[in-house]
Order: structure tokens, then sequence, then C-alpha cells
């Protein structure tokens, strides 16, 4: 069993950055990508960047320039660096994990919510 713990959400201005966390815990030895995914009320949850365990690295197009998504292997980690920030950024932002066939392992979290708000 593979557990994704979310953190480091919360309400921050436009313009503001935020650092989130994504802990893992488990067999951890079976995950080959984490991604960042988002849900914004009444929309579908989206892709917003994804990290391998080779260093590979993706952005949505919405993220790039503004996000980066970084691991630290120590501590089983992987985080996502916010800056600029929008208010279209506000969602439940989830990390899931996928193993080397891509399919996504465990299920979803209770995620961490961002709003940007004046």
């Amino acid at each position: 069993q593979v557990q994704l713990v979310e953190s480091g959400g919360g309400l921050v201005q436009p313009g503001g950055s935020l650092r989130l966390s994504c802990a893992a815990s488990g067999n951890i030895f079976s995950i080959h990508v984490i991604g960042w995914y988002r849900q914004a009320p009444g929309k579908q949850r989206e892709l917003v960047a994804t990290i391998t365990n080779g260093g590979t690295i993706n952005y949505a197009d919405s993220a790039k320039g503004r996000f980066t998504i970084s691991r630290d292997s120590a501590k089983n980690t992987v985080y996502l660096q916010m800056n600029s920030l929008k208010p279209e950024d506000t969602a439940v932002y989830y990390c899931r994990g996928s193993d080397y066939g891509m399919i996504m392992i465990g299920s979803w979290g209770q995620g961490t919510q961002v709003t940007v708000s004046a």
C-alpha cells in the first residue's frame, strides 16, 4: 500500500506564493511517477505537474513558468512551489502516484485547499 498525504495549502493573495508538500509512505518503491492534480469547484480534476523517479518533469500549460515540482528523496516528499498565483489557481490540490505501468496507485486523498483571493 502507498499513502500520499498533501499539505501546505492556504489562503493567499493574487501574486503570492505557496509550497505544497506530498509525503509518501508505505510501498514507495512501486511508485514511478508522482503527479500533482487540482480540482476547482464545478470542474474536472486536472493534471498540474509530474515528476518521475529519474527526475523527468512535465507541466500543464497553466503551470509552466509559475510552478516548480521537485522531490526530496531522503524525505520521500514531493513539493509543488507555486508562484505568481492567480484566482483561477483556486482549487483543491491532490498528489497521486503511478507505477511503472502508469497505473495509478492507491486512492485520492483529502487534498489541500488553495484559495487565491484578495
